[in-house]
């Protein structure tokens, strides 16, 4: 059984890898099922026992590189326990770093946001993503609103406004780095993450973070 279940997860492995490296090739739209059968070296079969369509392929391949909400928040905590906010940006910091350690996933969000259109056969697809989306916004929204954050706001900036701008902000960076990788420095992204709270709080404090007591995928 043990021997079995190894070579499911081999298998199931191997197709994620080859639909990556096809999808980046090719784009998401141009590569079949077949195809990434035949670059993962099984069946059609195969890839129909692991995955229902290209759809759900695609959602197993982001959500390796995505973190479910609860450990977000635990993440955040960890980074700084007394200033959600300050955990939050030093998260931010901490994901884009290790996409600039980590190729694979570095592909993953590459594919996204450069290989990626969102047809009609993907629709299931994309509607997790947005998902995803807004639920990670609906928890920035969350820890901007605590009763001593909310507090710093200036005048007029809603928990929610910072929180999208914040969101928006990250995946700029994200997209215009991976579109031309010596646009900015994404090692450390901390000092545009400082320019715009310094713009959404009436006070901030933008020294050098402290990292997070554990490492994180993504923010």
């Amino acid at each position: 059984m043990r021997r079995t279940k190894q070579h499911a997860h081999k298998t199931r492995s191997a197709i994620l890898e080859a639909a990556a490296n096809l999808f980046l090739q090719q784009g998401v739209a141009h590569t079949s099922l077949e195809q990434i059968a035949r670059q993962a070296g099984v069946t059609r079969g195969a890839v129909y026992w692991h995955f229902k369509n290209k759809a759900d392929l695609f959602h197993a391949m982001l959500s390796q590189v995505r973190l479910p909400s609860e450990q977000i928040v635990q993440r955040v905590k960890q980074c700084d326990p007394e200033n959600p906010i300050f955990g939050l940006r030093n998260l931010c910091t901490e994901a884009m770093a290790t996409l600039v350690r980590e190729p694979r996933k570095r592909q993953i969000f590459t594919i996204l946001l450069r290989r990626c259109e969102f047809t009609e056969e993907l629709r299931e697809a994309e509607e997790q993503h947005e998902v995803f989306i807004n639920e990670f916004i609906d928890l920035c929204t969350a820890l901007f609103a605590e009763p001593h954050v909310i507090r710093q706001l200036r005048s007029g900036i809603s928990p929610r406004m910072a929180a999208v701008a914040l969101h928006s902000l990250f995946v700029g960076l994200l997209s215009d780095w991976l579109r031309d990788p010596e646009l900015l420095d994404a090692s450390n992204i901390q000092p545009y993450l400082d320019i715009l709270l310094t713009g959404i709080f009436n006070s901030w404090d933008s020294s050098p973070a402290r990292p997070c007591l554990a490492s994180t995928d993504q923010a």
